[in-house]
């Protein structure tokens, strides 16, 4: 499983989950990743964070660290996954490493970080400006 972010500005951070996404995890991931990508991509002050509304992401844990951390979270409807950008990045970056064939475990993620880094901002970009007039 991969965690992954991106803006209009093109792919942030993605990282590779081994273990049990637990909400203490995902708040290790967003330690790690979040405010990197946004620094990467040069959004300054004035973005929003867009996540899902699964459990963990929704935790006291997670809030917590959000709040904390002055992050701005767009509030999200219920059961409305396909309005969530990042499922068709995740489709895309699947379909460019599926061609690719890998044959293991260790190539699978090699392949991953490749393709995950030659997805063109553009596309980023259209695929936020879509989702926004949604």
């Amino acid at each position: 499983m991969l965690w992954g972010y991106f803006a209009a500005g093109g792919t942030g951070a993605h990282h590779k989950i081994d273990d049990i996404m637990r909400e203490e995890y995902y708040v290790d991931i967003l330690k790690q990743h979040l405010k990197t990508s946004v620094r990467k991509l040069k959004l300054g002050r004035k973005w929003v964070f867009q996540m899902d509304n699964d459990p963990k992401h929704t935790s006291k844990v997670v809030a917590k660290w959000l709040k904390d951390n002055k992050v701005k979270v767009l509030e999200w409807p219920s059961q409305s996954p396909d309005l969530n950008p990042i499922e068709y990045l995740w489709a895309e970056l699947k379909k460019r490493v599926q061609a690719r064939r890998p044959t293991n475990l260790t190539q699978l993620y090699q392949l991953c970080q490749e393709e995950w880094a030659k997805i063109h901002p553009t596309y980023c970009g259209n695929l936020s400006k879509a989702t926004r007039n949604i």
